[in-house]
């Protein structure tokens, strides 16, 4: 069976952000084109950032997919870890505050900034 790698930034029961990786069963479709069954989306958004962007920690306000479409995106973890995610990567970002708690930005979240000369342009995929 074919999968497809969805990277994941998430919320781990300590409160803290971490990334991990899951397939996606690509059931659907024929041989030439293999699909998998279709998630629902609320809406899209579009993010323009200039280069030197970079946000402060902060969590998800809710889980999205986050597709680079051009520039290159690097999300850090506050345990030192990052990744870089060029154009034409993307990940789901389910880094939400957990139920109940108060953000505190040195155990909850993630940052993200724009790498490179090139700005950084994103699409957001509301789930």
């Amino acid at each position: 069976m074919s999968t497809f790698t969805q990277v994941i930034l998430y919320t781990d029961t300590d409160g803290r952000a971490k990334f991990r990786e899951e397939q996606i069963a690509l059931t659907e479709g024929n041989p030439n084109a293999r699909l998998s069954q279709i998630t629902g989306a609320t809406g899209v958004q579009f993010r323009e950032s200039p280069v030197g962007f970079r946000s402060q920690v902060h969590c998800t306000g809710a889980p999205q997919w986050l597709f680079v479409l051009s520039g290159a995106m690097e999300v850090g973890l506050l345990d030192g870890t990052s990744r870089v995610f060029m154009a034409g990567e993307h990940f789901y970002s389910a880094d939400t505050l957990p139920e109940g708690a108060t953000f505190d930005p040195t155990v909850h979240g993630h940052w993200s900034r724009q790498l490179g000369s090139q700005k950084l342009v994103t699409l957001f995929v509301k789930s």
